[in-house]
């Protein structure tokens, strides 16, 4: 494990839209048993499944070592928005983080910095952390324009904060090229875009407040090159896709540091 008092480490699993409601307690029941027969103390364990199920997570989690976040929350407290789920719903089930901002919703459905911004706020309000997404697409990549695309989603999405209120922040880089494709940023890459926005982060609110920020790393991360990327020094653990829907893969990871 590498040495790192300041920041906790973190390993979040983002199911998206998977598993029927047997499988789904199937599968957290599986990972249950394996956090029991493993030491984990040192990482906390997220699991962010389908809202259809996050009660039901919710109260299993009661039981065991993991967390339980939301994928997705509307950025209005309340109203006439079908389909949509806000942040004190959230909060009545008493869970503790929430994604926003993630590639997909950003290319789906359309969410922009401001959006993300104000579904950072809603979530705070509520005492529930956000897990905000930054990363660029291929394109962006290639054109060696991804540190600018970071620096905007961070500062749009973020820096309205105060310190204190960013404390209760955690980050996940993602390289949107390398969600689903197979393809994974090299650890020297991942690292090199995770201390430039440790670096906003310092510039911003000081050199306390980027030290004690959890950057997640959101790209592909395996049980094979889950330990590489995590031996970065600004990767403090993973915001895990695919490999989150196996208890046994998922494991692998969170043993990794």
């Amino acid at each position: 494990m590498k040495a790192n008092n300041k920041r906790q480490h973190i390993v979040a699993g983002n199911w998206k839209m998977n598993k029927t409601f047997q499988e789904a307690d199937e599968l957290i029941d599986n990972l249950m048993t394996e956090l029991e027969n493993n030491d984990i103390a040192d990482t906390k364990v997220i699991i962010c499944p389908p809202a259809i199920y996050l009660e039901m997570a919710s109260d299993m989690a009661e039981e065991s070592y993991f967390m339980v976040g939301a994928q997705n929350v509307n950025e209005n407290e309340s109203g006439a928005y079908t389909g949509e789920i806000s942040a004190a719903m959230l909060e009545a089930l008493e869970l503790e983080y929430c994604i926003v901002g993630h590639s997909e919703r950003r290319a789906y459905y359309h969410e922009t910095d401001a959006i993300v911004a104000k579904k950072v706020d809603a979530l705070l309000k509520h005492n529930i952390k956000p897990i905000v997404c930054c990363g660029e697409v291929l394109e962006e990549r290639e054109a060696n324009r991804h540190f600018d695309v970071i620096k905007r989603q961070i500062q749009e999405g973020l820096f309205h904060l105060t310190a204190e209120e960013f404390a209760n922040v955690v980050i996940a880089y993602e390289p949107v090229w390398a969600i689903g494709t197979g393809k994974t940023a090299t650890p020297e890459q991942a690292q090199e875009i995770h201390a430039y926005i440790r670096g906003l982060i310092a510039e911003k609110y000081g050199a306390e407040v980027a030290d004690t920020t959890s950057i997640l790393y959101g790209g592909s991360c395996k049980p094979g090159n889950a330990k590489e990327l995590f031996a970065k020094p600004d990767v403090d653990g993973g915001l895990i896709g695919g490999a989150c829907l196996k208890a046994d893969d998922f494991m692998a990871i969170i043993k990794a540091f």
